[in-house]
């Protein structure tokens, strides 16, 4: 193809699932940036094993990493493609792009791109979850991260954005102890991010955020599952939608109330 296209991917110990995140780019991409904060485990190898260019760096959140990308590493491609580690493109997407920035006109400078996320082997379809689009793939020095400890988005500067008709998946293979583990990682981020901003004056969640603490949790889990048909996806569905719709919206509701504690 003749638009080149750079890949970055933010990983720590990912070995689990790299190999499939890279293997979907392979004939996609010129060019595989890895930004690594301390990995020890294969990540590094297999990373090498696809030809990455590996950079280290200490991670404080998803946005500061991604920008100190963007602002310190020589990227080559003319077009810049954002993937996590755990995700992967489909092959009918990989052909999507590989056809579109053939044609694309000059004033487009960003693509949205649906999201599928797997949990227990399930693809989880309802409950407000598919389709959710993400700015994923933008002209190289059109974009940048929001400054935002979680919930962070890609912000272009200027020209027009579009949607593609395929998905890459979000598959994480670590687990659900992982998946746990992270979550509540995110819930003190988010619990921060929503103390400094005074329950979201100026966010996008600003309605959630004035509703009660803690009957909100409930509110929207009821919502979630039942008004936006979350009991569709199954045995499967049914734990993420309580993990994800109840009890970790319940975690940053007691974080927040600690940090009002102090």
């Amino acid at each position: 193809m003749n638009q080149k296209i750079s890949a970055i991917i933010l990983t720590y110990n990912e070995e689990l699932n790299l190999e499939q995140c890279l293997k979907s780019i392979a004939d996609l991409v010129t060019e595989i940036i890895i930004v690594d904060s301390g990995s020890t485990d294969k990540t590094l190898e297999i990373a090498k094993r696809y030809g990455a260019k590996i950079y280290e760096h200490q991670f404080t959140n998803q946005a500061e990493q991604f920008n100190w990308a963007l602002d310190n590493i020589d990227i080559k491609g003319e077009w810049i493609f954002k993937l996590d580690a755990d995700e992967f493109v489909l092959p009918e997407l990989r052909k999507e792009i590989e056809e579109i920035l053939l044609n694309t006109s000059k004033d487009t400078n960003g693509f949205y791109i649906k999201r599928r996320v797997y949990f227990i082997g399930r693809w989880i379809k309802h409950g407000g979850y598919y389709p959710v689009w993400f700015l994923r793939l933008w002209r190289n020095g059109k974009g940048r991260v929001e400054d935002r400890k979680m919930d962070e988005h890609i912000v272009i500067s200027g020209g027009e954005s579009a949607k593609l008709k395929n998905d890459f998946v979000d598959d994480n293979q670590k687990g659900l102890k992982a998946w746990i583990e992270k979550h509540k990682k995110y819930a003190s981020r988010e619990a921060e991010e929503v103390y400094e901003e005074k329950y979201g004056k100026g966010s996008n969640r600003n309605f959630y955020y004035r509703t009660p603490a803690f009957l909100r949790v409930f509110l929207y889990f009821i919502y979630r599952y039942f008004f936006r048909l979350g009991f569709l996806d199954g045995i499967a569905g049914l734990v993420f939608h309580f993990l994800h719709g109840f009890w970790y919206r319940w975690l940053v509701d007691v974080e927040i109330f600690k940090l009002y504690q102090k």
